[in-house]
């Protein structure tokens, strides 16, 4: 009995702890619904219609508040007036990414997929630039590809769609398939 007892003052004193650290940090967060320990806002948000729920929230709190996803604080902006004033007025406060610690753990901060900070920066100004290098958002790439795929069309009915090592020359040797030597393909 005395063991039971124990671990009940036990467990309530780490929700209370909880409770504490959640409602004395330091960063300072938008208002909104106050959290459950350990569980976060999880059953004050209907998960079969996050929008409505979010709606609701928003009309509360204004168009930034604050969730928290079990023991993690999530700042929610809703309505097109937050999200257009957070990333294209205050681009630079909101330009970062989550910290996962798992992705950090296992890739060092490497990566466009999970790096963070002026790392990614530079990682995706670098894959932009080399992007661009090589086409990307320019017309004439998206026609050079469009007159391969008809030259393939073209080749492929005269094999009856036989040949299998066709493919886009364009894009790996910079040659139309009409410069490649076909017998060297077969």
């Amino acid at each position: 009995m005395d063991l039971v007892v124990v671990l009940v003052v036990c467990v309530i004193s780490l929700l209370l702890l909880s409770l504490w650290k959640q409602n004395h940090t330091k960063v300072k967060l938008p208002p909104g619904p106050t959290p459950l320990p350990i569980i976060g806002n999880s059953l004050q948000i209907n998960f079969k219609n996050i929008s409505q729920s979010f709606s609701d929230f928003s009309e509360t709190y204004g168009p930034v508040f604050t969730l928290y996803f079990g023991m993690k604080p999530t700042v929610v902006l809703h309505g097109y007036e937050a999200v257009k004033e957070a990333l294209l007025d205050q681009e630079e406060d909101f330009s970062g990414r989550a910290h996962v610690p798992v992705f950090e753990r296992t890739n060092k901060n490497r990566g466009v997929g999970f790096s963070n900070g002026k790392t990614w920066k530079d990682i995706r100004r670098f894959s932009l630039k080399a992007l661009r290098n090589f086409g990307m958002g320019k017309r004439s790439i998206e026609e050079r590809v469009q007159q391969e795929a008809r030259t393939l069309v073209e080749e492929l009915r005269k094999t009856n769609g036989y040949r299998k090592d066709v493919y886009l020359c364009f894009i790996h040797y910079e040659k139309t398939f009409d410069g490649v030597d076909r017998n060297k393909l077969v």
